[in-house]
């Protein structure tokens, strides 16, 4: 049994009617393997067979690289993709519009409304170019489309394939050789189901226009042979134009030449589908008893991990997320081992597991020269505060790299190793013409932190961006990343003796003291079987996350509109109206800290309010909520105030560690 029974015997149904037609309109030797209009047992097994090899072939996933080890069904997994309009991956004009699109929106991609659904658009297109980076999903949609075909013309539901087709999945990767004719694989693909005349059948099939030709992976085609498969792609469309023509290509790959053709491009996974994708992979009777999926989605859904949930937006990263989680129902506590193990993926394994060729320039640039690479770009541009960077500067930094590094070959040209980083790996993309960014925040934060760890430059951020709020994850993954037994001792020591520095100016000192001691204050007596200092981290963390303009550079305001006791009071107050009691502390939490800078941002341009109608708030409800969260302490705060309750421990003189 192959749990695919029901599907083939829809699709052998329909695909039995399809073929006879076929064989009755060409007529001749093929319809002499009809007997009284029913099919001879050898062509009726041969259509069940193509059926059944359709499913075993294209209808499972299994992608080793990602600890996927047991194949899954296509069916029960895929999540419905949307796409848009490739020209919408390029209505940036320059870097410095992309920069305030991301300030603005917090994530790049087009509105929801510019998005379709991927099945919509393959109806509705009948030559279709699908574009995407690596793990996008492209091949997955391509396959799923083909399994749609199978079940036969269905015009009354929006989520099926509309157009009486037979799917012919074709791997473009196999065009390796100036030998190969593309009707002849197509012919093959009959051949080994046992199609009597499977030349002839295939030949009235593309003359008939009742083929759904799948040509995916038109980047893995070997670079020698491009040129060939794509002269013959476009022939075998212009000869039998009839037919509807489905095709994948990389987007930093695809160089045209489709006049026919649709483009359109995958769009990240929103919200939504991310939610769909999990449940989909935990539906297994034992995971929906014990809620797998719910306690996933809301562990990815906490801001401590927003990065994984940035990586989540592409389909092959969410699968590794799925499986780290179906491993230990938790995601890893040193997130830098996690997001590591990501950019791996897309560096090396991903290709490898396809059995892509590789770029030549991957025969003299190593792996590691490779991160080193990139861990500089990411370094350069992040401490410029550049999320996106023009490709003049890139591969400036590309050629500096190669000159300066001894290990490196100093003759490749830099262009054309960011176009392999971009083509083969998708690390660095091109968001706007000559406008480029990593593919994720992500990668550019984890390699940054990768940077400093490799270059001995721990002193040199704490000094400069212990308060600074746009390096707090580069900090987490700098602590993950030190190696030795003694791990992050010295990024800690580093902090606390900074602080120190802090306290030694007068104003700071009153401010950070003030601080503390409210946090002694607020946890004073609170339930819970952490240490005090544990709690006073805890308390001071939450304060810190309502992002309430608190800042250590001699800059803020106590007469201010933003008091900081104003803020959390009122913020406090709006949570504990809106959130429903019967929340547990982390939704609790998350809404809390959400609604706040909702709020903070909101208020802020409101010149009506002044400091001294806000002095007269007091902060009787905020030590009230403060203690209610403490008392259910250990769900969240454990996994955040551990590694800074020493550094954010109380003054001197109320010191009760």
């Amino acid at each position: 049994m192959t749990g695919f029974e029901p599907l083939i015997g829809i699709g052998t149904a329909a695909l039995t009617a399809l073929v006879t037609e076929i064989v009755k309109t060409k007529g001749g030797k093929l319809l002499d393997q009809l007997d009284r209009d029913i099919l001879n047992p050898k062509l009726k097994a041969a259509v069940h067979q193509y059926v059944h090899e359709y499913k075993e072939r294209h209808g499972k996933l299994k992608v080793a690289c990602v600890r996927m080890d047991n194949p899954l069904k296509l069916e029960e997994l895929y999540t419905a993709v949307k796409v848009l309009d490739r020209s919408e991956l390029r209505y940036f004009e320059s870097t410095d519009t992309l920069q305030d699109w991301f300030r603005q929106n917090g994530r790049l991609g087009a509105n929801r409304e510019d998005k379709q659904s991927g099945l919509t658009v393959a109806n509705r297109e009948q030559y279709l170019m699908v574009l995407g980076g690596p793990g996008v999903g492209k091949s997955t949609f391509l396959r799923k489309v083909g399994l749609e075909a199978l079940k036969g013309k269905q015009t009354d539901q929006q989520d099926r394939f509309h157009h009486a087709c037979i799917p012919v999945f074709l791997a473009l990767q196999r065009f390796n050789s100036k030998e190969i004719k593309i009707e002849q694989v197509i012919a093959r693909e009959f051949e080994v189901c046992g199609f009597p005349d499977a030349a002839d059948f295939a030949q009235a099939a593309l003359e008939g226009g009742k083929l759904l030709i799948l040509l995916d992976g038109l980047d893995e085609v070997p670079l020698e042979h491009l040129d060939h498969a794509i002269t013959q792609i476009q022939d075998l469309v212009d000869r039998y134009s009839q037919n509807r023509f489905i095709a994948s290509c990389r987007v930093a790959a695809y160089k045209g030449g489709f006049p026919r053709f649709k483009d359109v491009a995958m769009a990240a996974f929103e919200d939504e589908q991310i939610e769909q994708f999990i449940r989909n992979w935990f539906r297994s009777p034992q995971d929906q008893e014990t809620n797998t999926a719910d306690q996933c989605w809301e562990l990815l859904k906490r801001p401590e991990y927003a990065a994984a949930k940035d990586l989540a937006q592409t389909p092959l990263l969410l699968t590794l997320l799925c499986a780290v989680y179906d491993e230990g129902l938790d995601f890893p506590k040193n997130r830098a081992a996690l997001y590591g193990e990501a950019l791996d993926v897309l560096l090396r394994k991903w290709a490898s597991e396809k059995r892509i060729q590789h770029n030549p320039i991957y025969q003299e640039l190593s792996l590691e020269l490779e991160r080193a690479l990139l861990s500089d770009i990411a370094f350069e541009s992040f401490v410029e505060d550049q999320l996106f960077f023009n490709k003049r500067s890139v591969t400036d930094q590309i050629r500096t790299f190669l000159v300066s590094n001894l290990n490196a070959p100093k003759h490749l040209d830099s262009e054309k190793v960011l176009e392999a980083i971009e083509v083969q790996q998708g690390i660095l993309v091109e968001r706007a013409r000559d406008a480029y960014s990593f593919s994720h925040l992500t990668f550019q934060e984890y390699l940054t932190a990768q940077y400093i760890v490799d270059n001995q430059q721990i002193e040199w951020l704490v000094t400069n961006h212990l308060t600074d709020e746009r390096w707090k994850e580069v900090f987490l993954l700098v602590a993950g990343l030190m190696p030795g037994r003694k791990g992050a001792d010295q990024l800690l020591i580093l902090m606390e003796k900074q602080t120190q520095r802090l306290l030694e100016n007068p104003i700071a000192a009153r401010r950070i003291i003030r601080l503390l001691k409210w946090a002694e204050q607020a946890t004073e007596g609170s339930e819970g079987n952490y240490k005090p200092a544990a709690k006073r981290a805890a308390a001071v963390y939450f304060t810190l996350n309502l992002d309430c303009n608190l800042d250590y550079n001699l800059d803020y305001n106590l007469e201010s509109a933003f008091t900081l006791d104003w803020a959390l009071d009122r913020a406090l107050n709006y949570a504990l109206d809106f959130a429903p009691v019967d929340w547990d502390f982390d939704r609790a939490l998350a809404h809390f800290c959400q609604q706040t800078k909702v709020f903070t941002r909101s208020i802020s341009s409101k010149p009506f309010l002044n400091s001294k109608h806000l002095r007269r708030l007091t902060l009787t409800n905020l030590l009230k909520f403060d203690k209610l969260l403490l008392s259910r302490f250990g769900s969240f705060g454990s996994r955040h105030c551990n590694s800074i309750q020493n550094l954010l421990s109380c003054p001197k003189k109320s010191r009760s560690c």
